[in-house]
């Protein structure tokens, strides 16, 4: 017999080795004759989400929340899994039960900041980054969450105290990451370009000298992509007309895909999913077992299967007209949605080369992106992302719709207009007030949207023209078009 702790050591691990199967009934197990919230309540609802079954963990969620009160960690991981299912409202409401019983936990209130960020409370979440900061001065994430919040002006940004940090904290590579990009974001800022760039530059190489990365590998892998997609072909045996519901928002980081996404989810009747991996999940389910590699088996993946997939996670429930889907690299999928969802609607939207480089340098992403850290990297993934998108284009013609960024921002109300054209959206002009839009984001962009649509961010490398060289001359290399000034 395993004690409760045991069945929950047990439950993660299987968890974390995606062994879901196995980790479901220890944690039901666990859970079944609890009078008090438990962090295994966050487990098994983590559990069910990874199974594609939110409702059920909407359900588990619904329960441990009515029970006796419990650990600051249980609502935390509630809070998290919470997001997932779009419930961003109850979300802040867990996190603020996590940080009032362990006001001593910084990473409560940093989670805190981030929830209250997403859903555009900005003075809100400045003041819980500044409680996170204030119990552990090592707290570095809520540094540069800070920092993003807005921009920061001559009399009120934190650029001394930043420097002051990142002096004494020269030999602490953590620090030096996070602390050094939310300097170069003020001194950005504030138009000290040439300091700016300066700790963009140390940071990136912070982080990109913890990364084991090879760019590689994914030049192979868009080949192989390429490869196993020659041709598009759209089955006609199935009901397409409910796949018609569904927009995906794709192209690489910082491009523009949240601000299209502000656009479209300020018309009546359409919902976004967010940056999830709804789709790549549904493809990797239904991917054939055997001896090739998972280019040609995904590729082989009956369509019927995958579609199928994609409808039980993408809130297909929802009484939604429209369900938008923007997650930037499902442009690696772009063979697979038209297949196996013919009727879905297809954005990329495309940004000129050097603005697009320079902002994803400037970055600090996640997990994701590693490419982004290195002029080299850049260079070579942007040209083996353009020589995919090429491919995309010859095969799948009019499949896809492109989206301009520096169009976008110059002339939204065209720009949405045609779009939601496209999409078989009612347009209104009201859509492009997007600071008025009240639905939640939570990528990179998540403070930038609460602002009126701005297009000085256009042509943004020109303040460091003399530092980015080396990426133009990497990018010329690769024999992609820049403009004549660079």
């Amino acid at each position: 017999m395993h004690s409760s702790s045991s069945a929950d050591l047990d439950a993660y691990r299987l968890l974390r080795d995606g062994r879901l199967a196995e980790a479901l009934p220890l944690a039901e197990r666990a859970v079944a004759d609890a009078i008090v919230c438990l962090p295994i309540h966050a487990l098994l609802a983590t559990i069910l989400m990874q199974q594609g079954r939110p409702n059920d963990a909407e359900d588990v969620i619904c329960r441990a929340v009515e029970l006796k009160t419990g650990v600051a960690e249980a609502y935390d991981g509630l809070a998290y899994v919470s997001m997932a299912l779009g419930r961003h409202e109850r979300a802040s409401l867990l996190y603020r039960r996590a940080s009032g019983l362990a006001p001593q936990t910084a990473r409560f209130w940093y989670n805190l900041a981030s929830c209250e960020r997403g859903l555009g409370r900005l003075s809100e979440a400045e003041a819980a980054c500044d409680r996170a900061i204030a119990v552990d001065a090592k707290q570095y994430p809520s540094y540069l969450l800070r920092s993003q919040l807005r921009v920061q002006t001559p009399d009120l940004n934190h650029v001394t105290e930043l420097q002051g940090q990142l002096a004494r904290l020269a030999d602490d590579n953590r620090a030096q990451m996070f602390l050094g990009y939310a300097l170069a974001k003020e001194l950005d800022d504030l138009e000290r370009f040439d300091e700016a760039f300066e700790w963009f530059a140390k940071a990136a190489q912070t982080r990109r000298s913890r990364l084991a990365y090879d760019v590689a590998v994914d030049e192979q892998k868009m080949q192989r992509i390429a490869e196993t997609f020659p041709r598009i072909s759209v089955g006609t045996t199935r009901d397409a007309s409910d796949t018609s519901k569904y927009i995906f928002i794709v192209g690489l980081p910082r491009s523009g895909t949240t601000l299209l996404e502000r656009v479209l989810t300020g018309l009546p009747g359409v919902f976004s999913n967010g940056e999830t991996d709804n789709f790549s999940r549904a493809l990797m389910d239904a991917t054939p077992a055997g001896q090739d590699d998972v280019f040609v088996r995904a590729a082989a993946a009956d369509p019927g299967v995958v579609g199928a997939n994609y409808a039980v996670r993408a809130n297909t429930s929802k009484s939604h007209d429209k369900i938008v889907e923007k997650l930037p690299m499902n442009y690696l999928y772009l063979g697979a949605i038209r297949q196996s969802l013919p009727e879905a609607k297809i954005l990329l939207v495309r940004r000129a080369p050097l603005d697009s480089c320079f902002a994803m340098f400037r970055t600090l992403f996640g997990e994701a992106y590693p490419f982004s850290y290195d002029f080299n990297d850049l260079a070579r993934y942007f040209a083996a992302y353009d020589t995919l998108m090429n491919h995309w284009r010859t095969v799948l013609g009019d499949g896809f719709s492109e989206v301009v960024y520096e169009d976008l921002v110059r002339e939204p109300a065209r720009v949405g207009a045609e779009v939601a054209k496209y999409c078989g959206l009612a347009w209104s002009s009201e859509a492009i007030e997007i600071q008025k839009n009240k639905s939640v984001s939570l990528t990179a962009s998540a403070a930038q949207v609460r602002r009126p649509i701005y297009g000085t961010s256009s042509g943004r490398w020109r303040h460091y023209h003399r530092h980015l060289q080396p990426l133009i001359a990497a990018l010329r290399k690769k024999r992609v078009s820049l403009p004549d000034d660079a």
